[in-house]
This record gives structure tokens, sequence and C-alpha cells, in this order.
């Protein structure tokens, strides 16, 4: 950081003072003249502007000097003596300024009018089309870059800026107004379920825009090299050097940083880095997030209103049922269609040992479960037993652990053919083979890339999407039928 960092901001003190409603409608005034491309004020100006207003009543002139004088050390105006409209050396003498607005006031000001139009709540959008504008603008600065102008290249990479800020602004402002108390409270009622289906409609739009770019995106960061960016970083610092300013002493070495920077910022949003996630996962997990919240509030809301509407029409209609039939028998059968056998029992049994689809629930083990009295009396028996050392059970459970770990990264390590598990030559694997190889493509999958296993393997996906055919995966407990898909596999190194 540099010293400039740390100094105090002198400038924003006419924001918080016992006379700030003064030095704010000075300031205001003057920082309206310059939106008007009117760059000096006099202050007969603002006196009489100021005297416009019932506030201003009882405000002099020499008031006025006064505030201009401390507007003027805080650094908000800059004053410049007006020597054209002297006419005596008494006029002369009394150094009439006229003022400026600094930079700083200019920006703060905006910054207040921004604060303004804010309100209370948050704003934002979730655009696709910024994804496209991102795309089409990364596309033109990294591969057509070379064939630009400096002054061409330079606003490729003002446009990618602006699209990409805008993104995450957008983006970010919208998910926070989702989440704010008052929209929390107006999806509580019953009006907003109108609305629900505009809502989902949109956060999938943006999810299905998103997932088509930032592919694309990504490729684009990946396949980026790193002597054509500092090509492209010192043609810009070139063209912002040769760029006549006033006071301002940056070298091209200083520009070069900043873009580095700033596109570094740019890659890890939609790439991430090897010690977290992408920026880009994150916000599709929380649009993904918020359409499903906001479908337990539509369906908590349909459940209520379904709770408390009248059933009468329904019962009378029924009643009429029962009366027409002929029998009892008749009218049991009914009853058990509507309402459901009499004195259902429910069992519990343990989860299945097999994720065969097909298969029948006589071929299913039976789960024994204990019984015990449902009375209040009832208490186990408490049998006294010493302390007993399960050293050894400890130890041989451990390596029986390791030994099937050991046969089953063998086991693994023979199915890879050079660096590669094809699916479609696999012979006939046990369960704990399927297991782990399905779930190895189902990280892949998530994440975009390669993964790393707990042995130290780093594994990648290889799919051709455009392939319509299926491949069989034979395990000892079925067959999966999934696309021709591959599992590159590095070794870890030792």
């Amino acid at each position: 950081m540099e010293e400039s960092d740390f100094r105090r901001i002198q400038e924003i003190s006419y924001l918080n003072q016992d006379n700030t409603w003064r030095y704010r409608a000075i300031v205001h005034f003057c920082y309206q003249r310059h939106a008007h491309m009117q760059t000096y004020v006099y202050p007969e100006d603002i006196f009489h502007f100021l005297r416009e207003d019932a506030h201003f009543a009882e405000y002099s002139f020499d008031q006025l000097e006064q505030d201009l004088s401390q507007l003027v050390a805080w650094g908000n105006l800059k004053p410049h003596q007006e020597t054209g409209r002297a006419r005596s050396i008494v006029d002369f003498k009394r150094r009439r300024f006229r003022y400026q607005c600094t930079p700083y006031t200019v920006e703060i000001e905006r910054m207040v009018e921004k604060l303004k139009s804010l309100g209370d709540e948050f704003g934002g959008s979730l655009e696709t089309t910024q994804f496209d504008r991102i795309l089409s603008a990364l596309k033109g600065f990294l591969t057509g870059g070379e064939h630009l102008e400096n002054a061409e290249l330079n606003q490729i990479w003002e446009d990618l800026q602006h699209y990409f800020h805008t993104l995450v602004q957008n983006a970010s402002d919208y998910l926070a107004h989702l989440k704010s108390a008052k929209v929390e409270e107006r999806m509580q009622t019953s009006a907003f379920i109108v609305y629900k289906d505009k809502f989902t409609q949109y956060l999938q739009n943006f999810i299905l825009g998103l997932q088509r770019a930032s592919v694309r995106i990504e490729k684009l960061f990946k396949e980026s090299e790193p002597e054509r960016e500092a090509v492209l970083f010192e043609r810009l610092a070139v063209y912002q050097s040769g760029i006549p300013r006033l006071g301002v002493d940056k070298s091209e070495d200083a520009y070069q940083q900043d873009y580095r920077e700033s596109f570094q910022v740019m890659r890890e949003w939609f790439l991430g880095t090897e010690y977290r996630e992408s920026e880009l996962q994150l916000l599709s997990q929380e649009t993904m997030e918020t359409i499903r919240r906001i479908t337990r509030f539509a369906q908590r809301l349909a459940e209520q209103h379904q709770a408390f509407r009248s059933r009468k029409t329904d019962y009378l209609y029924l009643a009429k049922w029962f009366a027409g039939l002929g029998s009892k028998h008749e009218a049991d059968t009914l009853a058990g269609v509507l309402f459901g056998p009499e004195g259902v029992r429910h069992f519990y049994a343990e989860p299945r040992g097999s994720d065969n689809m097909d298969g029948c629930i006589f071929e299913e083990l039976p789960t024994e479960i204990e019984v015990k009295p449902r009375v209040s009396t009832y208490r186990e028996k408490m049998r006294t037993s010493a302390v007993r050392d399960h050293r050894e059970e400890k130890e041989q459970a451990l390596r029986v652990y390791r030994e099937q770990q050991r046969k089953l990264n063998e086991t693994l390590n023979s199915l890879i053919d050079g660096d590669v598990i094809d699916f479609e030559k696999l012979p006939v694997v046990t369960k704990e083979v399927r297991r782990t190889l399905l779930t190895w493509m189902t990280r892949c999958m998530q994440q975009r890339g390669s993964i790393r296993t707990e042995t130290g393997r780093e594994i990648s996906l290889q799919w051709d999407r455009r392939a319509k055919r299926s491949v069989c995966l034979r395990s000892e407990d079925g067959e999966f039928y999934l696309p021709p898909v591959k599992l590159k596999v590095k070794q870890a190194e030792r």
C-alpha cells in the first residue's frame, strides 16, 4: 500500500459539520454549474441562488465568504483571482475570486447523487446478455487484439472492464435484493404466488445463459498465452502514456501492473484458484439456491391456502357417491381408494444392499428389529462389566481397511490404459470400483475441470457431447448405461 492510502480525506469534511447544510448547498450549486460546462462560479451567483431559498433568508454575503474560505481550506473549491473586472486599485486589493470545483469534489457529489437515487433497497439485475458481451470483448482482446490499433485495443479493454464490473455489481445487488427483509416479507404473502413463475423463469434463463457462455469464456482464459498478454498490456500502457496529462507522472510499468492485476482478478473470477472455487460457480450456486427458496415459499403459501379452503362441496359430492352404492363391500372398497386402508402399519427396513432397480422385493433379506415394551415402567437391565482393551481389534480393523484400499487401488491401476480409463473397454468390475469411478465422474462434472483424489491422483473428464451412442458399465450388482466417457488419470508424484 502507498502512503496516500493512509491519509485522512479532508475533502469529505463538509458532509459532516455543524454547518453542513450551508456547505452542501454551496458545493452542490458549484457542482451543477460544473456539470453544465460552467467551470468558474462567482460568489454573487452563489449568493443570489441561496437567497431564493427560505432557509437562507438571513444569510449574509460575509457568511458566504467565510464558508467559501473554509471550503477552499478543505480542498473542495479552488479559488482563481479575478483581475479583469477591477475598476480601481481598491477593487484589485480586495482580491475578488471566482471558484472552481476540485476533481475530488466532483466525484464526491456524483457519489452523493447516486446514494440519493439508491433508496433503501438493492437494485441490480441478472442479464444474460452481459456474458455474451464479455465473451465477445474477451475474444476480440485476446485473439484479435494483435491486429488492432492501440486506440481500438484500448477501447475493447475498456468495454471488457465495463461489462465485467456491470455483471458483478448487478448480480450481487439483485441477489441481495431477493435476500432483503422486505422481499422476504412479500414472499410470505399470498400475492407472491402470481409472481413466482416470473421470478423462477427469470433466474432459470440467467442460469442457462451463464452455462452457455461461461464454458467458452473459461476456454479463452485457459488457452491464453502469458507472452501474448504481456504484449497487449505493453501496448495499452504505451497508449495511456501517450495521452498528455498535466500533473500525472505514471510510468508504463505502473500501467502494465494495473492491467495485469485487473486481468488476473477477472481470470480468477471465472476460473478460481487452487485454494478456492470460482466466483462464477458461487454465483451459479447462489442463483440455484434462490430458485429453490422461492419455490419453497410458493409451495408453503399454496399449502396454507389449501388448508384453509372449504371442503364442503367435496364432502357433499362424496356423500352422494357413497349413498348411491349398493353394498357395504363397495363402500369399503371406495373408502379404501379415497382414504387408504384402515389400520395401516408402517415398517422399517434397512437400506438396500444393491442398486439394481430391476430387483424383486422377495430377493431382499429380512430386517430383524428388537421390539421393546412401550410402558413407562420398563427399564433395560444394566450389567456391570469390566473395561476391556480393544486395541487389537482396532488394529485388526485398520489392517483390514488398509488391505481393502490397497486392493482397490491396485484394481483401479489395472484399469488404466496409458493414462486413460475408457468406460467402453472396462471388464466386469466390482461394486466398490463402480462406485469409485462414478464418484470421480460426478465430481469432475460438478467442478468443470480436474479433481484430486485422496491418493493424490489428478482426474479429468473427457466427454464428446456430440456423441449420441451409449456404453455399458458392467458391475457385479447390475449394468449402468452412460455416454462414452473417459477419465484421464495423472498419478501422484512421489
